[in-house]
């Protein structure tokens, strides 16, 4: 696996392994590219560490999946990211190209992360720790948080459940 400049993979508080800054990135800077192998829907594959694409956004009609094969595999999840993830496909190339952003500025010491969001079908505890954690890892637009499941309801934060 190649190193990213600028990143340090260790063992995370919030969840198993996560990558540590080891410079200081400013709000709007690129943080890195992540690498990875490109999946249709129907392949077998195991997709923890995967990007989706929807089909209108995948230049192939449908869904696609970008398994992340380098340190970026290792950002977490927080309801309160210091990064974004932005990812295009590529038709020239016939790829996905996928990089992170700072969206605060992130010291030297400071785990990586970004927002997962995931749709309510695969939504799970989250224990990224922030103040204003979700208390699930799944997208708090109202319409996903209504088709979450009813045993996983009661881990959402009050203010969640109120919208």
């Amino acid at each position: 696996m190649p190193h990213l400049d600028g990143l340090r993979v260790v063992s995370s508080s919030i969840h198993g392994y996560g990558v540590l800054a080891t410079r200081a990135f400013q709000r709007g800077e690129l943080v890195c590219h992540g690498d990875g192998v490109l999946y249709r829907a129907g392949d077998k594959f195991d997709d923890t560490y995967a990007l989706v694409l929807p089909g209108e956004d995948s230049g192939l009609g449908d869904t696609i999946f970008w398994d992340l094969v380098d340190q970026t595999r290792w950002f977490n999840h927080s309801c309160e990211p210091n990064t974004e993830v932005q990812a295009r496909w590529d038709a020239e190339r016939h790829t996905v190209i996928a990089w992170w952003v700072a969206v605060r500025d992130i010291a030297p010491g400071d785990e990586i992360t970004y927002d997962y969001s995931f749709v309510a079908d695969v939504a799970e505890p989250c224990r990224c720790g922030a103040p204003s954690c979700r208390g699930l890892i799944v997208d708090p637009d109202p319409q996903e948080l209504a088709r979450l499941a009813a045993h996983l309801r009661p881990l959402l934060r009050a203010a969640l459940l109120a919208s």
